[in-house]
């Protein structure tokens, strides 16, 4: 059974940071590209970010470029998302996803956590 779970969420002020944790099971971790997308309140969900299964390819959307950093740790089957100077527009509930492959990709993932809500006050 696979699992994602994700951590670290919660409320923080505007310019604030957050450290969202995503510890994966029932798989083989090395061998997925890992992402974080997002969903806000009346809007579709979107691709964040994504880390290849070497931590050598990584992309973001152009909204959290040089604000956010996604990293992993492959011994501990865990994906970060490093959330720094936060607006109120990153407001969400975030999700953890897995794709089993080489390639870093923004859709077609496999398995999805069950999110968690990051707000942002000004």
């Amino acid at each position: 059974q696979v699992q994602l779970v994700e951590s670290g969420g919660g409320l923080a002020q505007a310019g604030g940071s957050l450290r969202l944790s995503c510890v994966a099971s029932g798989i083989t971790f090395s061998s997925y590209v890992m992402a974080w997308f997002r969903q806000a309140p009346g809007k579709e969900r979107e691709f964040v970010t994504t880390i290849s299964r070497n931590s050598q390819s990584k992309r973001y959307v152009d909204s959290v470029k040089g604000r956010f950093t996604i990293s992993r740790d492959n011994a501990k089957s865990t994906v970060f998302l490093q959330m720094n100077s936060l607006k109120p527009e990153d407001t969400a509930v975030y999700y953890c996803a897995a794709a089993h492959g080489v390639q870093v990709v923004t859709e077609g993932y496999d398995y999805w956590g069950q999110g968690i809500q990051v707000t942002v006050s000004s």
